[in-house]
C-alpha cells in the first residue's frame, strides 16, 4: 500500500492509485502485488513503472530539467501576478482623480432637487 501512495493514478491525477477506483489503478496495484511476490524491490517497481509512464505517474516527480515548470510553475504564477498587481497598482495611483468615472449614484442623490421643500 506504501508503494501504491507513491503512484499516481493515470486517469484520475489527482490520486494515488491507492486511492483511486478506476480500472487502470487497479490493474497498477495488481501489477505492483505481483512485483512484490516475485521479489521486486520497491525502487525497482518505481523504476519500471517511470520507464512505462513517465516521471508523471509518480505523485512527487523528482526535480530535474523535464519537471522544473511543474515545481516552480506555481511560484512563478504567484510572482506575475503580485507583480501585475503592483504595475496595476501604481498606475492607478498617478491617474488624476478626473480619470476615473463618477458615481452616478451618490452624485444624483447630492444633485437631485428636493421635492418636498418646495
Amino acid at each position: 500500500m506504501a508503494l501504491s501512495a507513491e503512484l499516481r493514478c493515470l486517469v484520475c491525477q489527482n490520486q494515488t492509485i491507492a486511492d483511486s477506483h478506476a480500472e487502470l489503478a487497479v490493474d497498477l496495484r495488481r501489477q505492483i502485488r505481483e512485483m512484490l511476490t516475485k521479489g521486486q524491490g520497491e525502487r525497482e517497481i518505481l523504476d519500471y513503472m517511470t520507464q512505462r509512464y513517465g516521471d508523471f505517474v509518480l505523485y512527487r516527480p523528482p526535480f530535474k530539467p523535464t519537471t522544473v515548470l511543474l515545481w516552480l510553475g506555481p511560484a512563478l504564477l504567484l510572482v506575475v501576478a503580485l507583480g501585475s498587481l503592483v504595475v496595476v497598482l501604481r498606475r492607478r495611483d498617478r491617474l488624476a482623480d478626473d480619470a476615473f468615472e463618477p458615481d452616478t449614484d451618490s452624485d444624483e442623490r447630492e444633485t437631485a432637487p428636493d421635492v418636498k421643500n418646495r
